[in-house]
Protein backbone atom coordinates (compact mmCIF):
# COMPACT_ATOMS: atom_id res chain seq x y z
CA UNK A 1 0.00 0.00 0.00
CA UNK A 2 1.41 3.27 -0.95
CA UNK A 3 0.73 5.79 1.53
CA UNK A 4 2.12 9.21 1.90
CA UNK A 5 1.74 11.58 5.25
CA UNK A 6 0.30 15.06 4.12
CA UNK A 7 -1.67 18.03 5.60
CA UNK A 8 -5.36 17.46 5.70
CA UNK A 9 -7.10 20.73 6.41
CA UNK A 10 -9.82 21.15 9.11
CA UNK A 11 -11.10 24.92 11.18
CA UNK A 12 -13.00 27.37 9.50
CA UNK A 13 -13.01 29.26 6.61
CA UNK A 14 -10.18 32.18 6.11
CA UNK A 15 -8.57 30.36 9.25
CA UNK A 16 -6.64 27.33 8.08
CA UNK A 17 -5.44 24.67 10.52
CA UNK A 18 -3.82 21.56 9.75
CA UNK A 19 -3.56 17.94 10.92
CA UNK A 20 -0.81 15.98 9.85
CA UNK A 21 -1.59 12.52 9.08
CA UNK A 22 -1.08 9.27 7.06
CA UNK A 23 -3.13 8.13 4.22
CA UNK A 24 -2.82 6.57 0.86
CA UNK A 25 -2.20 8.17 -1.77
CA UNK A 26 -5.55 7.52 -3.86
CA UNK A 27 -7.40 8.97 -1.02
CA UNK A 28 -8.62 13.13 -1.06
CA UNK A 29 -7.00 15.46 0.83
CA UNK A 30 -9.91 15.27 3.62
CA UNK A 31 -10.90 11.83 3.37
CA UNK A 32 -10.41 9.57 6.14
CA UNK A 33 -6.21 9.16 7.56
CA UNK A 34 -5.28 5.82 8.23
CA UNK A 35 -3.62 7.90 11.69
CA UNK A 36 -3.25 10.87 13.02
CA UNK A 37 0.31 12.31 13.48
CA UNK A 38 -0.23 16.04 14.64
CA UNK A 39 -1.35 19.31 13.94
CA UNK A 40 0.11 22.54 12.07
CA UNK A 41 -1.33 25.99 12.90
CA UNK A 42 -0.03 28.35 10.35
CA UNK A 43 -0.87 31.40 12.62
CA UNK A 44 0.81 30.83 15.70
CA UNK A 45 4.34 32.51 15.59
CA UNK A 46 6.11 29.31 17.79
CA UNK A 47 5.63 26.02 17.88
CA UNK A 48 3.58 25.75 14.68
CA UNK A 49 4.23 21.97 14.61
CA UNK A 50 3.33 19.70 17.18
CA UNK A 51 3.84 16.11 16.01
CA UNK A 52 4.38 12.17 17.27
CA UNK A 53 8.04 12.15 16.67
CA UNK A 54 8.18 8.13 16.87
CA UNK A 55 5.12 7.84 15.02
CA UNK A 56 6.80 9.98 12.43
CA UNK A 57 10.02 7.88 11.63
CA UNK A 58 8.08 4.60 11.98
CA UNK A 59 5.83 5.64 9.25
CA UNK A 60 8.89 6.72 7.39
CA UNK A 61 11.06 3.56 7.93
CA UNK A 62 7.63 1.89 6.42
CA UNK A 63 8.34 4.12 3.43
CA UNK A 64 5.19 6.54 3.78
CA UNK A 65 6.74 9.67 1.67
CA UNK A 66 6.18 12.91 3.21
CA UNK A 67 4.96 15.97 0.52
CA UNK A 68 7.24 18.63 0.20
CA UNK A 69 5.40 21.02 2.27
CA UNK A 70 5.21 18.44 5.45
CA UNK A 71 8.79 17.42 4.92
CA UNK A 72 10.03 21.16 4.85
CA UNK A 73 7.89 21.79 7.68
CA UNK A 74 9.47 18.44 9.67
CA UNK A 75 12.94 19.76 8.26
CA UNK A 76 12.33 23.01 10.36
CA UNK A 77 11.33 21.13 13.63
CA UNK A 78 14.57 19.78 13.38
CA UNK A 79 13.30 16.38 12.35
CA UNK A 80 16.59 15.89 9.37
CA UNK A 81 16.13 12.47 8.65
CA UNK A 82 13.66 13.51 5.70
Amino acid sequence: MSVRIRLKRVGRPKRAYYRVVVVDIHKKRDGRPIEVLGQYDPVLNENKLKVDRQRVDYWLKCGAQPTPTVASLLKKADMSRV
